[in-house]
């Protein structure tokens, strides 16, 4: 049983799935200019919009847990899961993630921020 309340355990989870978000669209910037689309640019500024939305949330994530002093660390990753280390309040947990779990929410992230930009 974990001793971290929910709302922080929903910040943390973010500190994980945030990174990837980041990431994700960095690298998708990089192949929309590499390619040979003929008008770049508005995929560009979709993407770059994006990731403005992603990093900024990922700065407030990590203010929270600087804060709070909440420490969150990747430990080990195999084929199927990726455990990571959470230092909370003085008590260390240890939890694993299944792999195409969070590459579902890294999706559902990435679908959230573009619906962001489109509002």
């Amino acid at each position: 049983m974990t001793r971290i309340p929910e709302h922080d355990r929903n910040i943390i989870e973010k500190a994980l799935y945030l990174p990837m978000v980041v990431t994700i669209f960095n690298r998708d910037l990089h192949i929309i200019e590499g390619s040979s689309f003929k008008m770049k640019r508005p995929y560009l500024e979709m993407v770059e919009a994006a990731l403005k939305l992603a990093q900024s949330d990922l700065v407030q994530v990590r203010k929270y847990l600087k804060k709070e002093n909440i420490k969150v660390s990747e430990l080990k990753r195999d084929q199927e899961f990726t455990m990571y280390c959470f230092l909370y309040k003085g008590y260390e947990e240890h939890h694993n993630y299944f792999n195409p779990r969070l590459k579902n929410k890294v999706e559902e992230l990435l679908q959230s921020y573009f619906k962001e930009v489109f509002t």
